[in-house]
């Protein structure tokens, strides 16, 4: 049994035959890989934005938890009526106080 090798080659010439099935398969599978990689890579995309906009809200909050306390920040609504009712008490507290040493005074002198 003598077999008879044919030599593979390629030239300008060269022609292949595909089954319409296969053809549609490569497509398809072509087609598959080029819809994960663009899914992937809006997926490391978002993810990268969303990385960038965690590290902002780091930032933001480690100076707002030094600042905040030091009032560099601003203040609330309510810490500045607050602010204002210790400004009066502090007031009648120094008229007070003017008055018990007055009355220290007049009571010393009986």
């Amino acid at each position: 049994m003598a077999e008879k090798k044919q030599e593979l080659t390629i030239d300008e010439g060269a022609k292949v035959t595909l089954d319409i099935k296969v053809l549609v398969g490569i497509i398809m599978g072509i087609i598959s890989i080029a819809g994960i990689w663009f899914t992937l890579t809006a997926r490391i995309a978002k993810l990268e934005l969303d990385l960038l906009r965690t590290e902002d809200q780091v930032q933001f909050n480690t100076e707002f938890r030094i600042k905040w306390p030091r009032g560099e920040m601003g203040s609330l609504p309510d810490d500045i009526k607050q602010d204002l009712k210790l400004d009066y008490l502090l007031q009648d507290v120094k008229l007070l106080e003017k008055l018990v040493k007055q009355l220290e005074i007049e009571n010393a002198s009986k």
